[in-house]
């Protein structure tokens, strides 16, 4: 018996002892490559001696040009790199310049290069100053194009502007209409809740589909409640809204409000505040705790932060 299960289960055939063969050698094969590899790869070599050459030279170099150029420290070109980012023409090199009293409409040249501008602001206040542009007041020198901000700032304690009179009335006459041109043009207040779009477009920076944007997400909300959720209207950008947000005021109107213990979450989603997720939170912690008792039980849902809460509690209701 034994003999047989022997000889059945334990005996090998030419062709298994040719396979077990095959495979031992593969085995040893892939055990001795690693241990053979570093003989088939070309080492790459280095000439020590031509890189320390073109290290000396670097070094050389950097010597060199250091004698030519004015250190800056590290703050410095932050500072520089922070300037050009937001749009001030900024420059590290401190100005040169006698400062004395000056009046930007009739300096000469000679006078500027004293004050330290440079010759092609100096060309550009010239050519502007041909074509019948005038200082009317000290900051006027801020608009010049290529003039510093650092260079503004040093300069407009000297500006001195003369007003000299004219047929029409003088100069004088010509700032005190624009004065009044723009104080007559001023945007006048804003009711957030009951302006139309005609009354949007008057405000600085909202054009025509602006104002509709703000007008239709007051609609979808439900009404406003503070002026600081116009500033959420798609497409408005923060600077824009804090130029306007002075004109804007709010009377009290009556908001469109949800009854959270009836909405569906087709309905609920519909408002800009609530998200399909936190629709479907209210609907489905409503059937199983049953309806909310008071607004404040949205807040046992975990999806309800307290700043989320916050926004939404204006328009919704459980009655």
């Amino acid at each position: 018996m034994w003999k047989h299960f022997i000889s059945d289960y334990l005996s090998f055939t030419k062709k298994d002892r040719t396979g077990i063969l095959v495979l031992l050698f593969l085995t040893g094969v892939l055990i001795i490559l690693p241990f053979l590899y570093p003989y088939f790869i070309k080492q790459k070599t280095y000439d020590v001696a031509s890189f320390e050459k073109a290290i000396a030279s670097l070094k050389l170099k950097q010597a060199d040009s250091s004698g030519k150029v004015s250190k800056r420290n590290f703050d410095s070109r932050v500072n520089q790199n922070n300037d050009r980012r937001t749009g001030n023409n900024y420059y590290s090199v401190e100005a040169k310049g006698e400062l004395f009293y000056f009046d930007p409409n009739s300096a000469s040249p000679s006078d500027w290069r004293r004050l330290g501008v440079r010759d092609k602001t100096i060309a550009t206040i010239q050519n502007y100053l041909a074509k019948g542009g005038k200082f009317s007041r000290k900051e006027d020198i801020g608009k010049i194009w290529g003039l510093h901000k650092d260079e503004v700032q040093r300069l407009i304690p000297y500006v001195q502007i003369k007003n000299t009179g004219s047929a029409s009335g003088g100069t004088a006459n010509t700032v005190e209409k624009q004065e009044y041109k723009r104080i007559t043009n001023a945007p006048s207040v804003v009711d957030i809740n009951t302006a139309d779009t005609t009354a949007f477009i008057a405000l600085p920076g909202i054009g025509s589909k602006l104002s509709q944007r703000i007008i239709n997400f007051r609609e979808k909300l439900g009404g406003f409640y503070k002026v600081a959720q116009i500033g959420e209207t798609f497409g408005l950008a923060d600077s824009t809204f804090q130029k306007i947000k002075g004109f804007l005021v709010i009377s009290y109107t009556e908001l469109r409000q949800i009854n959270i213990n009836t909405a569906t979450i087709d309905q609920l989603k519909s408002h800009p505040y609530i998200r399909y997720v936190i629709a479907n939170a209210i609907v489905q912690y409503r059937n199983q705790h049953g309806n909310f008792t008071a607004v404040d039980d949205i807040k046992k849902i975990m999806l309800i932060t307290e700043d989320v809460f916050n926004k939404l509690a204006p328009y919704i209701v459980v009655n």
